[in-house]
């Protein structure tokens, strides 16, 4: 949660500091410049991704988990002290920039070894349920990022959150960072992953991955349409609200706070139903109702006229998008055997996430400044389009053995052999 905080804070808290890195001019223009340094953000998750799955092959899950959180915690004391336009020039962007490819480097690793740790360390009966609270936890970063600025947009007045409130959440982040890097010190590690002594030499490496090529691609494809949705209703929804819809910021900020949190909650109920009957029912259910439904949903919240009005809308948006969040964790490591599983995930999930989900906010700004708003809507539905197309032909993981799956020995063409177990 205190490291997705970290991450989402930054883009909840980018309406009030866009002005004190950048000249005055155009909001929307100052919004691009600081969606930009974010989308830079998840340029840096490849390298992430790639280095801390290494680590997290090699070394342990337990010790990826410590170093995201110490990358994390670094990133945060810089944006909280970062000088102005006014003091530095732009010398403070070169700051926030250097903070955002520092979390870049955290996030890339985060996910994959986070996903890698929840799917093998869970009862193979309830990995669905057990990995989907990887999103709950991401989520609740988001809410207690949401939060804490309800608490400060009704504490402070607008000109202070603008000149020095919205450091606030970045301390409180570097503080929650260090606690983390505490309990993550006295973590166990997986039994899979202790007990997994096949080709030690070639834990993590790229050779290794290789041999998995397919299950690397098919990674990038499931990933693209869910991280454009998954993006498009969270990060981007408060700034859709307010600098489209033409909602206050505090009711902007009140309807995706309330979405959130029921979001939160579905994804369980949705992990536990995919133990069930299986993950790719409920993937083909997101892409075909994101393909549907992202054009229509859209438009009408750019012209929702209140809070409740939004929030319905929001909240349709985002139980379709739980197919996807609820369960992909688990799908993706499920791909992949013990010795490459977390380079396997982090790889390939950070760069979809760099050319599509880290995107989603300046292409949407992009498309908004060039007179043509509605071509973003399109672009969401048909990256799920896509996606649909891969979940459709995929096989199901429900009942694989992770101990079990391994590369084919010999294969060129980079096939594997999975060892399938019924659920009891």
């Amino acid at each position: 949660m205190v490291e997705w905080f970290d991450w989402f804070v930054y883009a909840s808290f980018a309406t009030y500091f866009a002005g004190a890195f950048f000249p005055s001019g155009n909001p929307t223009a100052q919004l691009m410049n600081t969606a930009g340094i974010f989308a830079v953000g998840f340029f840096m998750r490849p390298v992430g991704g790639w280095l801390l799955g290494r680590v997290g092959d090699r070394k342990g899950r337990k010790a990826a988990l410590t170093l995201t959180v110490t990358l994390m915690s670094a990133s945060a004391v810089l944006i909280a002290v970062a000088p102005t336009y006014g003091v530095a020039g732009y010398g403070g962007a070169f700051v926030l920039l250097v903070a955002r490819l520092l979390q870049g480097l955290s996030v890339g690793g985060e996910y994959a070894a986070s996903a890698t740790y929840l799917t093998e360390a869970s009862d193979p009966r309830r990995r669905g349920f057990a990995s989907s609270f990887q999103y709950v936890s991401m989520t609740a970063g988001q809410i207690a990022g949401l939060g804490l600025l309800i608490v400060l947009q009704r504490t402070l007045s607008d000109h202070a959150l603008h000149s020095y409130g919205w450091r606030i959440p970045f301390v409180v982040g570097a503080l929650g960072a260090a606690v983390v890097f505490y309990l993550r010190r006295n973590m166990l590690e997986t039994e899979v992953y202790e007990e997994d002594a096949s080709h030690a030499g070639e834990r993590g490496t790229l050779r290794a991955l290789w041999r998995h090529r397919r299950e690397a691609f098919l990674v990038v494809a499931l990933t693209m349409g869910g991280t454009v949705a998954y993006y498009t209703y969270t990060t981007y929804l408060t700034k859709y609200l307010s600098n489209s819809a033409g909602l206050s910021k505090e009711t902007a900020t009140l309807v995706s706070f309330t979405a959130l949190i029921v979001f939160a909650c579905l994804q369980p109920l949705a992990g536990a139903l995919s133990d069930r009957i299986g993950r790719r029912p409920l993937l083909i259910t997101f892409a075909v109702g994101s393909t549907v439904l992202t054009v229509p949903i859209m438009t009408l919240l750019k012209h929702a006229d209140g809070y409740w009005s939004a929030l319905g809308l929001a909240l349709l948006a985002l139980v379709v998008v739980t197919g996807y969040t609820s369960i992909n964790a688990c799908v993706k490591a499920e791909l992949f055997p013990t010795g490459v599983r977390a380079l396997g995930v982090a790889l390939p999930y950070a760069v979809a996430n760099a050319l599509f989900g880290g995107t989603a906010e300046y292409v949407a700004l992009w498309f908004k400044k060039g007179g043509i708003e509605s071509g973003f809507y399109w672009y969401v539905a048909a990256c799920a389009a896509v996606s649909l197309v891969v979940y459709v032909t995929m096989r199901e993981t429900k009942d694989l053995d992770l101990a079990r799956v391994k590369a084919a020995e010999g294969a060129g063409d980079g096939s594997t052999e999975s060892t399938v177990t019924t659920a009891s």
